[in-house]
C-alpha cells in the first residue's frame, strides 16, 4: 500500500487559513480546484525511491491535507486524500517502526510505535467511513451484523468503478490495524468487514493499485497455516501474472503464504527476488522501496525463526557490478 504525499500547495493552504476562514464563492471554488489539483499532483511520490524523503514528506503532507480538509469539511477529494494518506502512513512508516522493535524484542519501542500506527490508521477509517457516508447510508448498521450484511450492503451501494478507491484504501486501513492488534477481540471480530471493503474494491476495480485489492486479499488468506491457503496461491499468482512480477509488494505476500506453508525454499526465492531486483517499474518506486525494505526485514534470523525456518537463510545472488541506470 503506497501513500501520496506533500507537493508545493502546502505553505500555501497552511499558512493561508485565515484567508480562507471567510471566503466567497469564488475563494470557494479556487479552494476546491485547488484541493483537486493537489490529489491529481500528489501522484508523483509514487516515482520516488528515497524511503526517508518520503517518511519526512508523508509527515508534512499529512498536516497540508488536514488544512484541506478543515478549510473544506465538506470536500470528498480532501476526504481521500486523508484516509489514502493516513492509511499509507501507518502502513509505510508507524507499522515498519513497529515491526522492526518487535524483530528487536524492544518491548517499549513496540507498544509505543503499535500506538503511532493505530493512531493514523483510527484517522484513515474514520475519514473513509465519512466519504462512503456521502454517497450511501447505513455502514454502521451493516458492519456491525455479520459478512452477509456487509457485503449485500456493499453490492447495492458501491456500483461504479471509481468507487473501488474508496473502498480500497478504506478496506486496507481496516485490515492493517487488525493486523496489530490481534489481541483486541473487538478489532478482531469486525475483520470480516474489512476483507467485504476489499472484495467488492476487486469486484469494481481489480486493476487499482497495481491489483493491490487482490494481493492483500491473497495476504488476508495466508494469514495462519491453517487459512484459506489454495485460495491464497489462487489470488497471488494472478496478482504476479497481471503485474508481471513489477510489484514487490506481491511477492512479499506470497513470501508470507510460504512462511504459513511452511515453504522454506519459496519464502526465500520470493524475498531474494525482491531483493535483487531493478527498478521493475519507475511508477511503483515507492511501494517497491518499501516492499525491499521489509524483505531484508524478513530475512533476518529473527524473522526466519517467527516463520519455524531454522539457520540462516540462502544469500540472495550478488547484484551486478554496475546496474542499469534508473528510467526516469
Amino acid at each position: 500500500m503506497r501513500t501520496k504525499f506533500l507537493t508545493s500547495f502546502a505553505p500555501m493552504l497552511l499558512t493561508g487559513a485565515v484567508a480562507f476562514g471567510n471566503v466567497g464563492c469564488v475563494k470557494k471554488m479556487i479552494l476546491n480546484s485547488t484541493i483537486a489539483s493537489t490529489r491529481i499532483g500528489a501522484g508523483a511520490a509514487d516515482t520516488i525511491g528515497d524511503y526517508e524523503l518520503a517518511r519526512s514528506a508523508a509527515s508534512a503532507g499529512m498536516l497540508q491535507f488536514e488544512g484541506m480538509h478543515r478549510l473544506a469539511p465538506d470536500n470528498e477529494d480532501a476526504l481521500f486524500m486523508l484516509m489514502k494518506g493516513w492509511a499509507g502512513y501507518g502502513y509505510a512508516f508507524a507499522m515498519d517502526d513497529y515491526d522492526a522493535a518487535v524483530l528487536a524484542e524492544d518491548d517499549a519501542a513496540a507498544d509505543y510505535h503499535q500506538k503511532r500506527a493505530k493512531l493514523a490508521l483510527d484517522r484513515s477509517v474514520a475519514y473513509g467511513v465519512e466519504l462512503i457516508g456521502k454517497k450511501a447510508e447505513g455502514f454502521e448498521a451493516a458492519s456491525n451484523k455479520d459478512a452477509d450484511t456487509i457485503n449485500a450492503w456493499l453490492k447495492k451501494s458501491f456500483t461504479e468503478k471509481e468507487d473501488g478507491e474508496n473502498l480500497f484504501w478504506l478496506g486496507s486501513a481496516w485490515l492493517a490495524r487488525v493486523n496489530i492488534l490481534k489481541d483486541r477481540r473487538e478489532y478482531v471480530s469486525k475483520l470480516f468487514v474489512g476483507v467485504a471493503l476489499l472484495e467488492r474494491s476487486r469486484e469494481l476495480n481489480p486493476e487499482y493499485m497495481a491489483w493491490g485489492a487482490t494481493s492483500t486479499l491473497g495476504a488476508y488468506h495466508a494469514r495462519t497455516g491453517m487459512a484459506e491457503l489454495d485460495e491464497a496461491k489462487k489470488l497471488l499468482d494472478l496478482a504476479l501474472e497481471k503485474t508481471q512480477r513489477k510489484a514487490l509488494g506481491i511477492q512479499l505476500n506470497y513470501a508470507r503464504y510460504a512462511c504459513s506453508k511452511g515453504d522454506r525454499a519459496l519464502y526465500e526465492k520470493m524475498l531474494n527476488e525482491i531483493i535483487t531486483v531493478e527498478d521493475p517499474d519507475p511508477n511503483l518506486r515507492l511501494q517497491n522501496t518499501i516492499a525491499k525494505r521489509r524483505a531484508a526485514r524478513a530475512l533476518t534470523k529473527p524473522a526466519m525463526e517467527d516463520c519455524g525456518f531454522k539457520g540462516p537463510s540462502t544469500p540472495a545472488p550478488a547484484a551486478p557490478a554496475h546496474p542499469p541506470a534508473a528510467k526516469p
